[in-house]
């Protein structure tokens, strides 16, 4: 009961349900305080009326944010870096905060294949690794005993993106992405990186976060690798009847800004993304990690898709 947990970026899709599964009854007895860092404070009111603490975070003022974190007396952050322009800058900004205010326990969301994205062909993916590594430099930062419990979590490609291309199936019948006729990659539901994400933040153990996993760089993705035609032969399991087709990146592109309204960091990230699939490095799943935390399995494609069909929201993994 004593920990207190910060989460940041609130304002997005996955600091928000974050937060909704931490206030909930299932997490609420383990923690005492919950603070929610965001640069949209308008888009957290939910959350504080759930009884979430907010911080507002202005990019212009991070001298602010130090003062923020100092005064939450939270010793637990979930670092999630923002689908932003300034995404390295403004991470580099929150990890500052996080020696200055001597926060220990550093859970970091970052993202699968970013260690084998190039600096030229996938600058925006690259990034996370930038950031992974300055948080791990806080382990032995002195004068701050921040960083000393840290955890580092890798999510895949979430399969809600592929809501993103519901209006052009629905009037195409096609799944249209840039990744080849050849390989393959492994959604994982955003619902099941919560779960993880939210029994390590409430884990204790003598030094922190659970010797479990403490110290641990977790990779999470779904648990059946599809290359686009199993891709649409899950989604017509669950009844809509689709084919694959692939695209170029300058289709995709196109696809993108006409039927959605992704901003500009987030196509890149997907567009980034479909190009490691082209590359075949996404052929793989991780999976080990997950029942141990949460006690179940993770979410299969056909199952996602009758589940979260109806979803109304994109989210991309930033």
């Amino acid at each position: 009961m004593s920990r207190s947990i910060c989460i940041t970026a609130a304002d997005g899709q996955t600091g928000h349900l974050i937060t909704e599964l931490l206030l909930s009854n299932q997490f609420r007895p383990k923690f005492k305080e919950l603070f929610c860092v965001t640069l949209h404070p308008e888009k957290c009111k939910d959350l504080e009326t759930m009884g979430a603490k907010i911080i507002a975070h202005k990019h212009s003022d991070p001298a602010g944010l130090v003062q923020s974190l100092k005064e939450s007396g939270a010793d637990t952050i979930f670092m999630i870096p923002p689908a932003h322009a300034h995404k390295l800058r403004l991470a580099r900004d929150v990890l500052k905060a996080v020696a200055a205010a001597e926060i220990k326990n550093t859970v970091l969301l970052s993202a699968a294949g970013t260690d084998l994205a190039e600096e030229k062909a996938q600058p925006h993916l690259r990034q996370f690794t930038k950031i992974e590594t300055e948080m791990m430099h806080l382990r032995y930062t002195g004068g701050t005993k921040a960083g000393t419990s840290q955890c580092i979590i890798r999510a895949g490609y979430y399969a809600e993106n592929l809501l993103l291309y519901e209006k052009d199936m629905k009037n195409n019948g096609r799944l249209r992405l840039p990744i080849g006729d050849v390989n393959s990659f492994a959604p994982i539901a955003l619902g099941d990186v919560v779960k993880a994400v939210a029994n390590i933040l409430v884990s204790e153990g003598p030094k922190g976060l659970s010797d479990r996993f403490r110290g641990q760089l977790i990779t999470l993705t779904g648990p059946t690798m599809c290359n686009g035609v199993e891709l649409a032969a899950a989604a017509s399991q669950a009844g809509v009847n689709i084919e694959f087709t692939d695209i170029s990146d300058t289709e995709a592109k196109q696809l993108l800004e006409s039927d959605t309204d992704v901003d500009d960091s987030e196509k890149q990230y997907l567009l980034e993304y479909y190009s490691l699939v082209r590359e075949g490095k996404t052929n793989y799943v991780s999976t080990l990690d997950f029942a141990p935390i949460t006690g179940e399995g993770p979410t299969n494609p056909p199952d996602f898709f009758k589940t979260y069909g109806s979803a109304k929201h994109h989210i991309v993994c930033q």
